[in-house]
């Protein structure tokens, strides 16, 4: 409807995982390298993890396209199946028959080990790769594990990958499926998209369908990646209601207000979940803070108080200081009693020197000799 409208071959936010529209950023072409790795490699086991709509798919198609010629692939993208069903199936996608009466669990494995050994004969390599693997249960995950037993003296016959969500992680750190942890010899976790990775992947996939001229302005990536948080599946649905409303409105660029508006469309839910989620970490970080202010006033306060004695402890260290009542009135009666004995003893401390003045004035007369 809006390719013709933007000069556009087809629709660039097609969210089917085809390869052209693979964006190979740093973390794509790691996990890539890993799987490719692991399937060249002599491990058993390799396992890409990532949340919904990180591109795992689209790195799984992308990886086959990358395969050597001697590898031999069995694709199995819905797991929810018996253990009998999952052979079965293994088998057609490696074109390997039995007969109907023979179709049994033990007729199953017998025929893919000579099928394994064949292969090894020849040099090929056999690779299983399980898409949506968190769905696998526990007893398909021990006949996976049986079936690593497939071996040579030299190398295991069957390399087993595993793509599914981040439930898949905690499955195998369950007790039941520690055998099989054990066995795993290359992990990746695929992580959304940065900031600057996103703005490169919506170019990108505009460049591909032939943008000519520049279709999203940068406030409408910005508020793009705010809105999905780098999730590949997410900035498609977005972008491509987006130009819709572009479309809708006979508008040439794509601006935030119709990013907006889209979002209310399609991501409805997942808006208001993330929003929700956004809000109980801000009352979060602010109770954090708030705890943080009265902690630090409290240390503060008791900080001061022991460099700083208050009114009441210095009345308290006066109060320790000043004698006591009792103690004060007897002091005042021993002083009255020495005034008293002072005033008794000075008549006669006068009538002494009185007497000495006499003495020392008397007029001693002279005997005159002839």
């Amino acid at each position: 409807m809006y390719t013709k409208y933007f000069g556009l071959k087809e629709k660039p936010f097609s969210i089917a995982p085809d390869p052209r529209y693979l964006y190979m950023s740093e973390l794509h072409r790691e996990a890539l390298a890993h799987l490719l790795y692991g399937i060249n490699g002599d491990g058993c086991f390799i396992l890409l993890t990532g949340d919904v709509g990180t591109g795992k798919t689209t790195v799984c198609r992308c990886l086959l396209a990358q395969l050597p010629e001697n590898t031999d692939v069995a694709l199995i993208v819905n797991p929810r199946l018996t253990v009998l069903e999952l052979l079965a199936t293994i088998c057609d996608e490696l074109e390997i028959s039995l007969e109907e009466s023979e179709k049994s669990v033990k007729a199953y494995i017998d025929r893919l080990n000579v099928y394994l050994l064949e292969a090894h004969a020849k040099g090929r390599n056999v690779a299983l790769l399980i898409d949506e693997a968190q769905n696998l249960s526990l007893d398909l995950l021990e006949q996976l594990r049986l079936l690593t037993n497939l071996e040579t003296d030299q190398k295991k016959l069957l390399k087993i990958v595993l793509l599914g969500q981040t439930e898949l992680r905690q499955m195998l750190n369950q007790k039941g499926a520690a055998q099989i942890s054990q066995r795993i010899t290359s992990r990746y976790h695929l992580l959304p998209l940065n900031r600057m990775n996103s703005y490169a992947y919506i170019h990108h996939r505009l460049a591909v369908a032939g943008e000519r001229e520049t279709i999203f302005s940068t406030a409408a990536l910005t508020r793009v990646f705010e809105l999905t948080h780098g999730i590949p599946r997410l900035i498609n649905i977005l972008c491509d209601r987006s130009l819709l409303g572009a479309y809708v409105e006979e508008k040439y660029q794509v601006g935030p207000k119709i990013v907006d508006k889209a979002a209310r469309e399609v991501l409805g839910d997942v808006l208001r979940q993330k929003e929700k989620l956004t809000r109980k970490q801000l009352w979060g970080k602010l109770f954090l803070a708030v705890f943080i202010f009265f902690l630090g006033a409290g240390g503060a306060s008791y900080y001061f108080s022991k460099q700083i004695p208050s009114t009441g402890r210095t009345e308290q260290v006066a109060a320790s200081v000043k004698p006591a009542p009792q103690q004060v009135e007897e002091k005042n009666i021993a002083v009255d009693e020495i005034e008293q004995l002072t005033e008794a003893a000075v008549p006669e401390l006068e009538a002494e020197e009185k007497e000495e003045r006499k003495v020392t004035i008397r007029i001693v007369p002279l005997e005159i000799s002839d």
